[in-house]
């Protein structure tokens, strides 16, 4: 898993384009998808998540995925579960203090991050994980984030 995890940083601008032809997939076909309901969806669409994700990136399922935003390295496969850049104890060359056999994933994201053309977002600021939503689909989650009207505040 790791070296494909590797292979899928030095690739990032490809998986980028890739995810954007995926996320488009879903968007269209989300009035299917909000016929047959998320809840219908989640276990299947969360399981086929799993294979594709975990062999590519290792995902830990988090249900809210930074990928997009982390230069394609997962920052839940950070020992630390540190999703806002690198702790202090990165050693020489980029080796993890807590795993020295492995490339800080910070260090790897942002290698990652200079090949996409939206290498920038690795300054975005990440919430803290909310392990309800553990092992969802975040694929789900982006088709009702982006296709549910924002709800209107009270008129004045």
């Amino acid at each position: 898993m790791y070296s494909l995890r590797k292979w899928s940083v030095r690739h990032a601008r490809l998986l980028e384009r890739t995810y954007a032809l995926v996320e488009n997939g879903l968007l269209f076909a989300a009035p299917l998808i909000n016929k047959i309901g998320h809840s219908k969806l989640e276990k299947p669409v969360a399981s086929v998540e799993r294979v594709i994700k975990g062999a590519l990136f290792d995902c830990q399922m988090c249900g809210q995925c930074a990928l997009s935003e982390t230069g394609m390295s997962c920052p839940m496969n950070c020992p630390k579960e540190i999703r806002n850049g690198p702790c202090g104890g990165v050693r020489p060359g980029g080796y993890c203090e807590v795993k020295p056999e492995m490339r800080c994933v910070w260090v790897e994201g942002w290698q990652g991050a200079q090949q996409m053309k939206n290498g920038g977002d690795i300054t975005n600021m990440q919430f803290a994980v909310d392990y309800r939503l553990q092992g969802k689909s975040s694929w789900l989650k982006v088709v009702r984030e982006k296709t549910t009207p924002p709800e209107e505040g009270p008129t004045v």
